[in-house]
């Protein structure tokens, strides 16, 4: 399910996400109820997407986990399109915005810790892959991810027209490796049955089905049959916990997809110079 940010008011969504106009005032009630402010709301909310997924987040929702209706949210927030928009800003501010390896003129060192950072933020707010990048929420926090990427870039020494190509390739290329790795971790809870169960079956079926697969598609059981894929980093470590194998592999093609990304820089570099 792709959700488009920004459908509603565009002044209303712009200022509660810049903080322009002033917040109304908190309203407490009888009893032990917390105070309600726009922040509150928005991390009921992210805590509601980030336990139970997109399709639960409605303003009523959010209003029971605060002890409140979801009339009594409207003062703060317009409505769900203008929580979602503060959600998905809310949540990049879990992202750093300075690398002590660019500091130390390390971009390659730089961009792999923060595209390793990016990747980790994915998968602990799966939802946020649901929120479609053909329109941009244009918070503060984004700005500030985006603005971060620009600076790790510019180390690189390549021109503005290369940089932003950039740009759109990284940020797509991890939101799918997330998108693997979330889809790996929820594969086994929504079918009922376990990557084991799942591949043991339908391999044997397709074995008998198809007894000539090699023959029909050499290429593909040529790379299987030319050895065993390189284990995962940590794998076998004492005291690590195992990674089911689909996440492990979405992990490592990120690793090295990631690295041929970066040789790719490194010979746009090589060759400007």
């Amino acid at each position: 399910m792709v959700v488009f940010a920004g459908q509603g008011d565009p002044r209303r969504s712009l200022s509660l996400l810049w903080r322009a106009d002033a917040p109304p005032p908190a309203r407490g009630g009888p009893g032990p109820k917390p105070r309600l402010s726009v922040d509150a709301i928005v991390a009921a909310a992210v805590a509601l997407a980030d336990e139970e997924g997109m399709a639960a987040l409605s303003m009523r929702a959010v209003g029971d986990r605060l002890g409140r209706t979801a009339m009594a949210l409207y003062t703060y927030v317009p409505g769900k399109s203008e929580l979602l928009d503060l959600m998905y800003d809310a949540v990049h501010a879990e992202l750093p915005t300075a690398y002590p390896e660019s500091e130390s003129g390390d971009w390659r060192e730089a961009l792999t810790a923060w595209a390793g950072e990016v990747l980790e933020f994915y998968v602990r707010h799966p939802w946020v892959l649901q929120v479609s990048q053909a329109r941009p929420v244009l918070g503060p926090h984004e700005y500030a991810g985006l603005d971060t990427l620009v600076t790790l870039l510019r180390a690189t020494g390549l021109d503005a027209g290369v940089l932003r190509r950039l740009v759109g390739t990284l940020f797509p290329f991890i939101r799918g490796s997330a998108q693997a790795v979330a889809d790996a971790r929820l594969a086994a809870a929504a079918t009922g049955s376990s990557d084991e169960e799942w591949w043991a079956a339908r391999s044997a079926a397709l074995l008998e089905l198809v007894p000539d697969f090699a023959e029909r598609f050499p290429a593909v059981s040529g790379l299987e049959a030319e050895g065993p894929v390189e284990p995962y980093p940590g794998e076998g470590a004492e005291g690590a916990e195992p990674v089911p194998y689909p996440e492990r592999e979405a992990r490592e093609t990120f690793r090295v997809g990631l690295g041929v990304l970066l040789d790719g820089i490194e010979a746009a570099r090589a060759g400007r110079t």
